[in-house]
């Protein structure tokens, strides 16, 4: 293994903060990675992790170390791709995460032609409602709807989705139709609560008034859910009013499952954005995928 290799196998380490998680990321014997490490700290005259059985942290000169070597990773890798053709020679593994809706409804019904377009590359793609830590996931892009909160990483603003609020038609049936945000606290309606996938705590409803707004509601649940998938499903079986993008449900408003309810008190529009840790930002497959993406995104975005 080059000095090179090991530098990338420290900071995969570094990053991680475990041998096994980078083993399994570079796909090498967990035996390598550690062999590998300690070679280029024997090489460099300095400890640069500390082990325990459960964890590794840096030292002070692995801090350093690690510093500079993140931008040096990422230029040897453009440099690496500088003379390659941008199509026939995207490949290797590509690991996202997304929320489920966006996996189940828009990527993976489109994964042919991206794979058509770059038969080298390999995508594992993880689908969750719930944030997860990137770097220690071993993670090189994810989808996030909503605000984000960690600064650390590389975030690309794709747009804003417009949200819905909306009931079946069974339900409406039972219990009529509300007219006004009030109407979900005194008029007898229900919502399907959705817990986040983080606290666990019910969130509550945001509705937009032209003279009051922006208001948070919490209107009363029989049910509450924590993924995309069950808050649609406990809405389609009349369990009680949703917000949600309409993405995610516009096949089942055009059939009229189900149905729009106060559009003049939407939530505000949610952004879309695309992360990833600061090192892989150049990767020619991440790009690739960027760039797939973006499209395929664009027309469900406010404007769109």
């Amino acid at each position: 293994m080059d000095k090179l290799d090991q530098y990338r196998v420290f900071v995969q380490v570094a990053e991680m903060g475990s041998f096994i998680k980078a083993a399994h990321a570079l796909d090498l014997p967990r035996a390598t990675v550690s062999a590998a490490v300690q070679q280029l700290e024997e090489k460099v005259g300095a400890r640069l992790l500390n082990r325990t059985t459960r964890q590794v942290h840096l030292t002070t000169d692995g801090t350093q170390l690690l510093e500079r070597l993140r931008p040096l990773l990422a230029e040897a890798e453009e440099v690496e791709q500088l003379f390659q053709s941008s199509q026939r020679q995207v490949g290797g593994l590509l690991r996202i995460d997304v929320p489920s809706r966006i996996a189940r409804r828009l990527i993976a019904p489109a994964l042919p032609s991206l794979l058509r377009r770059y038969p080298r590359l390999q995508l594992m793609l993880g689908s969750t409602d719930r944030a997860i830590d990137l770097v220690q996931e071993g993670v090189d892009c994810a989808v996030r709807v909503g605000a984000l909160h960690d600064s650390s990483l590389v975030a690309r603003p794709l747009g804003r989705v417009a949200l819905v609020n909306c009931a079946s038609a069974a339900y409406l049936r039972e219990h009529g139709q509300p007219q006004t945000p009030e109407d979900l606290m005194t008029g007898g309606h229900w919502a399907v609560g959705y817990a986040s996938p983080t606290s666990g705590r019910e969130l509550p409803w945001e509705v937009l008034d032209a003279a009051q707004g922006l208001q948070l509601l919490a209107p009363p649940s029989r049910v509450i859910v924590n993924n995309a998938e069950s808050y649609i499903a406990a809405c389609r079986a009349g369990m009680g009013l949703i917000q949600i993008p309409r993405f995610d449900v516009q096949q089942l408003l055009d059939r009229g499952e189900l149905v729009e309810l106060m559009p003049a008190h939407r939530a505000p529009a949610m952004p879309v954005s695309l992360l990833y840790p600061h090192r892989r930002q150049r990767s020619r497959r991440l790009l690739a995928f960027v760039e797939w993406f973006s499209a395929l995104m664009a027309p469900h975005l406010e404007g769109g």
